[in-house]
């Protein structure tokens, strides 16, 4: 398979190139599983260097976009698979030998293919939706690696999304298609979703990175969408059980460019001006994540965080809801919420397998609103301790000092003492 990978790859450049070429290395893709992939990289690296290369001077061509060229699109969709693995395998792979795999060489090429999903007449273009996927992944590379914040070309790619996309007359036009009770399944087109997606997925995972300046950024993002995102979630929050995949996945990633926007911006005062102006629009969006989170099937079981768009709305909602609940002086209002403590918990119940966050999450807000004695009522059948103590050790060992986008800070705001039971053993959670 080696010789005859490297093989293939040496004709990609050759001007009559074969479309037996094409679907050989597409079918040698198809085959890796992510127990052979750490050995198939090791073996055939370069060749691997040069087809990532290649792939992004194909995305990059004008002429690309126009062609209806089935063999080329179906070998970038699997490249687009294979490089997920990449991403997400957890050992056996060295970081740089990802990063040299997945990051792409020149800034030329990003602004050739950012130029033609402008200038793209044809709104459901399908060249438009492999670009997301790419550009997808890359917003999961740097959820992985918040290290690669900091590259000059991760940088490079946000500053423009957030300039030419995000705060577009375009991005606004899709935001107010949104603000309908009854959305018409036409108005999700390629391009709609690559603007609010894409570019939202994009600039949330870059703002946990910390980059320079970002408060100013998550401002003015602000700014020009935080009313109408209220109003979207407010009219939305209703009809959950309507929901299609597409408007959940809208919902998802405005909701996390938002959360990232307020949650990373330290200046409350200000934050609060702009987004919370006053304590009813607060009340009410803490009303409508409520009603989302109550919604049963975001309580199902949960098996692909990284990738499932109810799973990671649930963990955005109730990153956004702990951060509410230490920062905003509305706690009375959750205390007055009954049901709340109930709602949070069914998250357990009915997951055998829930993800560390979530119950740091969970566990967060009831430890701020309930006192030691409502905390002790509380069937709680989780060992948090060494949920706790396993997030505070990967979050320790990142140069980014987070974990799933929990910074230290925050994972230090609770320490376990005894007293509230967790398996065999008792314990609190502890504010400071």
């Amino acid at each position: 398979m080696k010789a005859n990978f490297e093989q293939f790859i040496a004709t990609l450049n050759v001007s009559s190139l074969s479309v037996d070429v094409l679907r050989q290395i597409t079918f040698i893709l198809k085959e890796q599983t992510d127990d052979s992939l750490p050995l198939f990289i090791s073996q055939v690296f370069e060749s691997l260097l040069i087809l990532e290369r290649w792939a992004w001077q194909k995305l990059s061509q004008e002429s690309f976009q126009c062609v209806n060229q089935t063999e080329y699109e179906e070998l970038l969709h699997i490249l687009v698979l294979f490089n997920k693995q990449i991403i997400f395998i957890d050992n056996n792979i060295e970081d740089n030998i990802k990063f040299s795999l997945l990051i792409p060489e020149t800034i030329d090429q990003i602004n050739l293919i950012f130029e033609q999903v402008k200038q793209c007449t044809n709104d459901h273009n399908s060249f438009i939706t492999l670009v997301s996927l790419w550009f997808d992944n890359l917003s999961f590379l740097v959820q992985e690696y918040p290290q690669l914040g900091h590259s000059p070309i991760i940088i490079y790619i946000n500053q423009y999304f957030e300039e030419n996309f995000v705060l577009s007359k375009l991005f606004k036009s899709y935001l107010i298609q949104l603000h309908q009770s009854e959305l018409s399944p036409s108005i999700f087109t390629s391009k709609q979703l690559f603007y609010i997606k894409t570019c939202s997925f994009s600039l949330t995972t870059y703002f946990y990175t910390k980059p320079q300046n970002f408060s100013f950024i998550t401002n003015e993002i602000l700014q020009q969408h935080s009313n109408i995102y209220l109003q979207i979630i407010q009219i939305h929050s209703y009809t959950i059980q309507f929901w299609s995949k597409e408007l959940l996945t809208c919902i998802r990633h405005l909701t996390g460019l938002i959360c990232a926007c307020y949650s990373l911006n330290k200046i409350e005062d200000e934050i609060n001006k702009i987004l919370f102006p006053n304590e009813n629009i607060l009340i009410e969006y803490v009303k409508a994540l409520i009603r989302i989170i109550s919604y049963v099937s975001f309580c199902k079981e949960i098996k692909t965080i990284r990738l499932d768009d109810e799973a990671m709305l649930l963990d955005i909602i109730l990153f956004f809801l702990m951060n509410i609940v230490q920062t905003q002086n509305i706690n009375w209002y959750f205390r007055s919420m009954t049901q709340l403590p109930d709602i949070l918990l069914l998250l357990r119940t009915m997951n055998k397998s829930i993800p560390y966050q979530y119950l740091f999450y969970v566990y967060s807000i009831l430890g701020e609103l309930l006192t030691d004695e409502k905390l002790k009522e509380l069937q709680f059948n989780d060992n948090m301790s060494d949920s706790y103590f396993y997030m505070l050790e990967q979050a320790w060992q990142q140069p980014s000092k987070t974990y799933k986008h929990i910074s230290i800070s925050l994972l230090l705001r609770g320490i376990c003492m005894p007293q509230i039971e967790f398996s065999s053993m008792t314990w609190i959670i502890f504010y400071f």
